[in-house]
């Protein structure tokens, strides 16, 4: 995830929008363009995009031509020391996105592709599934959390993936930012872990803390696709149960006081009054 540069969301500077620039004409998309032609490879690649007014947490997909393919805005835009990407980036209006891309026997298949913080959300590689992803990818830039210095999130960032490729029943891959970046008595470590996972979650690839370089594997798609047939977890799902995803706070609130519940909020917050909300 934007990997042109250190991560620049670890402080907020006015002067760092100056980065962004459209799709079209941004530095880091043009140069993958080459190198996904002069290589004959799709290439998901993270930058940060201006659009008029607005800026984005943005991911052009480049095929094999060096084409774009489109482009996905990052949809959930974390907020913490360290990650104050709210500061730089609106959310996402693109929705998901999953892209068809060719395999080396000919045929085809779809990839969806999330966007760090996007990737602890259930949600999202869910609804890549259902659009039709037979793999999910995952760019991030995730590290040490400078308000705990004995917080290590790797464990988690990566189960939580694993856990995608295991309720989904396809492979998924994710690449980590790696390095110390910042000044020495504010340093931020990010701890690498990238990995590829097949569809049972099992690593097939991984890289440790520290190490860079390609990861490569071979992923038998067609058993994954049996297994997720097998599995029943698509057919056996209920929507008509999951209405409570689709609703805001404020809406569940505004249904609460009509159906006259009570409830204690803090004193700030006015919540028998929907205009407070």
């Amino acid at each position: 995830e934007l990997f042109e540069g250190p991560y620049f969301c670890r402080v907020e500077d006015e002067a760092l929008f100056a980065t962004a620039q459209p799709t079209d004409s941004h530095l880091a998309v043009q140069e993958m363009r080459k190198l996904a032609k002069d290589l004959g490879v799709y290439i998901p690649t993270s930058f940060f995009e201006r659009d008029g007014q607005h800026y984005y947490n943005s991911l052009a997909m480049i095929d094999d031509q060096g084409e774009i393919m489109g482009v996905y805005r990052k949809s959930h835009i974390p907020d913490g020391p360290g990650y104050e990407e709210k500061y730089y980036f609106r959310p996402g209006n693109t929705g998901f996105k999953v892209w068809d891309v060719p395999l080396k026997d000919g045929g085809s298949t779809k990839i969806g592709v999330g966007v760090c913080w996007d990737q602890w959300y259930p949600e999202t590689a869910r609804a890549m599934a259902l659009m039709g992803a037979e793999l999910l990818f995952y760019p991030t830039a995730i590290g040490s959390e400078p308000y705990d210095a004995d917080l290590d999130t790797s464990r988690m960032w990566r189960r939580a993936m694993v856990g995608h490729a295991v309720s989904n029943c396809m492979p998924v891959a994710a690449a980590n930012r790696i390095g110390h970046e910042g000044p020495a008595d504010r340093s931020q470590s990010f701890y690498g872990h990238s990995f590829i996972s097949d569809e049972w979650g099992d690593l097939v690839s991984q890289f440790g803390a520290d190490q860079q370089g390609v990861l490569l594997a071979t992923l038998d798609l067609e058993r994954a696709k049996k297994h997720r047939a097998g599995m029943g977890f698509f057919r056996d799902r209920r929507p008509q149960l999951y209405g409570r995803l689709a609703e805001g706070e404020k809406d569940l609130i505004i249904d609460c006081l009509r159906a006259g519940l009570r409830f204690d909020t803090p004193a700030r917050a006015s919540p028998r009054d929907p205009r407070d909300l």
